[in-house]
């Protein structure tokens, strides 16, 4: 039979309760990564309106080394470079692109990454990809960070170790200890990167990320992405000039990529500029972060101080049929299972946007009680 081992698979899964399917979306925005409502934000909208007027076209016609490299590219990666303070910036079609490119690319045979275990799936890819030795630290434990460097050092390692954290965990809701991790990195030589995938508009001076004061080091590589808070797709690779221009020679997911669409480079440097124009969105959100605390806190839900906040179940099963329970009331709240998660970490993942309000989300706690009544 074609595709029997397919067949298998998927069936094992959906025997387990772990079967992944598309679902529309309806009811109140609790599973977006729309933390700011830039997503249908009028000036964003207004400023691709404007470009498409002007002639900008839809599509890139090539990879950037092609003839894919646009003006627009290149603004936004200007404007990406002064506002997060780096050398350089180098725009992707998505933050996933970005980690796969970067870390198949910079660290070299020899090195040593030192990743942390919960770190985006997209970095596990890279590294596959890569040549250099991977192995995973405790979560948000910086001493097994410099344990596996110093160990590493002692068995006779020479080359540069690679530190590769989230800023933001996208599950867990929680903060990378950034400031140790740099001082480690500053002590050992190292190269610190961090994905700022969910800090990037929410967190840090002028929403500028978690790792708004590591950027302009030499030592330091962020990921600044768009397709979350800041409401349109791709990543910028922020750091020194060499890492832009070894990625752009050496980084097989750019030059074999078609370019991102100009238009999507026109949207990001909008979403960029209402970083500084804009502040109420944040404040806002901040508002609703902690209303969250008062109203999920009690129900068991991680608190965290973040806008994800995860309300663990344990059991698979129980994780999606609260989640279905309170899709049908009008939630739109997504059950996560393994491996997403770790085994036994089943639960649902509550994502706080501009799209809900308080009042949205004290309705949302009182459907939890009762559905897990």
């Amino acid at each position: 039979m074609t595709f029997a081992a397919h067949h298998a698979d998927l069936a094992a899964l959906e025997s387990r309760g772990r079967l992944r399917r598309l679902v529309p979306r309806r009811g109140r925005d609790f599973a977006s990564n729309d933390y700011l409502a830039l997503a249908d934000a009028r000036p964003v909208r207004d400023a691709v309106a404007r470009a498409l007027a002007a002639g900008v076209g839809i599509g890139s016609g090539g990879s950037r080394l092609l003839r894919g490299n646009a003006p627009e590219h290149e603004a936004l990666e200007a404007a990406g470079a002064a506002t997060f303070g780096v050398e350089a910036t180098l725009f992707f079609g998505s933050g996933y692109a970005a980690n796969v490119a970067m870390l198949s690319a910079l660290p070299q045979r020899g090195d040593l990454i030192v990743h942390d275990a919960l770190v985006h799936a997209s970095a596990h890819d890279g590294m596959r990809l890569g040549r250099a030795e991977a192995v995973a630290a405790a979560h948000n434990d910086a001493d097994a960070f410099a344990d596996a460097i110093a160990g590493w050092r002692t068995r006779g390692g020479t080359g540069t170790p690679w530190i590769v954290v989230e800023s933001l965990y996208s599950m867990d809701g929680d903060c990378a200890p950034l400031a140790a991790l740099a001082a480690i990195a500053d002590r050992h030589d190292a190269v610190l990167i961090v994905d700022e995938a969910h800090a990037t508009g929410v967190w840090g001076t002028g929403g500028r990320g978690l790792a708004a004061e590591l950027d302009g080091r030499g030592n330091v590589i962020t990921l600044k992405t768009f397709g979350k808070a800041l409401g349109c797709e791709g990543a910028l690779v922020c750091g020194p000039r060499i890492v832009r221009d070894f990625l752009v020679t050496r980084g097989r997911g750019f030059i074999f990529s078609t370019a991102p669409s100009p238009l999507m480079a026109v949207a990001a440097q909008e979403s960029l500029r209402l970083l500084d124009a804009e502040p109420e969105r944040r404040a806002r959100l901040h508002a609703l972060i902690a209303a969250a605390g008062r109203r999920l806190g009690p129900l068991g839900a991680s608190i965290e101080g973040t806008q994800i906040v995860p309300l663990i179940l344990g059991n698979d099963g129980e994780a999606m049929r609260v989640a279905g329970a309170l899709q049908a009331r009008g939630f739109d709240v997504r059950g996560i299972r393994p491996p997403t998660v770790p085994s036994g970490t089943a639960r649902l993942r509550i994502s706080l946007t501009l799209h809900a309000t308080e009042d949205d989300l004290a309705a949302l706690a009182s459907a939890i009680a009762e559905a897990r009544a």
